[in-house]
């Protein structure tokens, strides 16, 4: 099963033509999760090939207009195409309220659950969950870990042997054991353990090691990288991060990929950036926007 991170919005405050608002989308197993949702997301959505139809739950990390100016108008079009299916939405504490009061100005027919969350809460979906972790910015905020559950590979020479094809591997994996050529097969007699994927988004934030102990050994880590080193007095002041600070953090961590996002409209080439971080953490890119990884 295929796991699809697409970088919907790669700028901070301010949109530029290169770069959208702060959002990232992860479709698996056919539902969409958002990652904050900035002005225009769902015509990202739209220009990069992520269904806004199949959006389960908003993740948000903080009420900062560029991380939730975009719920307005993709709540609105949900009800357009008269959704049926709940909407949930997630936010640090203090959050709902605010969010409650913006979708407020469009009527919708479904139902729109939004809560205020804390550190530690767990979100279970069909195969995955997502964990909140403490981050700090300039208001409450909070980040997240989407993590696939553990699941098991096919030995694909093992299965070809016993004859096992097409919608038996389904059913074997349903089932835990078959039937095939006279023999019953059980599912871990033809199969090895997998880890899941996990995949890490800071939002808005400093670096702490409170981010470095929930991103451990995560397969990606899309951490906010507002500034170069040079500015490193400013990134304090508005609790944001440089690319060298989030690039000690993936160290830290021993992440297999660092992404570079929420990037100021000052820079407009990524290469400067993309150096800068790399002497301190080989494996980084800097976020465009339809930037995709897939796992």
């Amino acid at each position: 099963m295929t796991i699809k991170v697409v970088v919907l919005g790669s700028g901070a405050a301010l949109p530029s033509v290169e770069r959208g608002l702060p959002a990232v989308g992860i479709r698996f197993d056919g539902e969409v999760l958002l990652f904050d949702c900035g002005e225009g997301t769902q015509r990202q959505m739209m220009r990069f090939g992520l269904s806004y139809a199949k959006v389960k739950a908003i993740f948000v990390t903080h009420t900062h207009a560029d991380h939730i100016a975009g719920l307005v108008g993709l709540t609105q079009t949900l009800d357009l195409i008269e959704r049926k299916e709940p909407l949930l939405i997630f936010g640090p504490r203090g959050s709902a309220a605010t969010m409650e009061t913006m979708l407020s100005i469009s009527g919708y027919g479904y139902n729109i659950v939004i809560e205020d969350i804390e550190a530690g809460f767990v979100y279970k979906g069909k195969g995955y969950s997502v964990k909140a972790f403490e981050t700090e910015h300039s208001r409450a905020s909070i980040g997240y870990v989407f993590k696939e559950n553990n699941r098991r590979n096919f030995k694909e020479k093992e299965c070809k042997a016993m004859g096992i094809n097409g919608v038996m591997f389904k059913e074997l994996e349903e089932k835990g054991e078959i039937e095939a050529n006279g023999k019953k097969i059980k599912y871990e007699d033809v199969s090895s353990p997998r880890k899941g994927v996990k995949i890490v988004y800071t939002g808005d934030c400093v670096p702490s090691e409170k981010t470095v102990e929930a991103a451990k050994g995560a397969d990606l880590l899309i951490h906010e990288g507002t500034f170069a080193g040079d500015k490193e007095e400013k990134a304090v002041e508005h609790k944001h991060s440089t690319v060298t600070g989030a690039a000690e953090i993936a160290k830290k961590a021993g992440v297999e990929k660092l992404v570079l996002t929420h990037l100021s409209a000052r820079y407009k080439e990524n290469a400067p950036l993309e150096e800068e971080a790399k002497k301190v953490f080989e494996n980084t890119v800097v976020a465009e926007d339809g930037m995709e990884f897939e796992f």
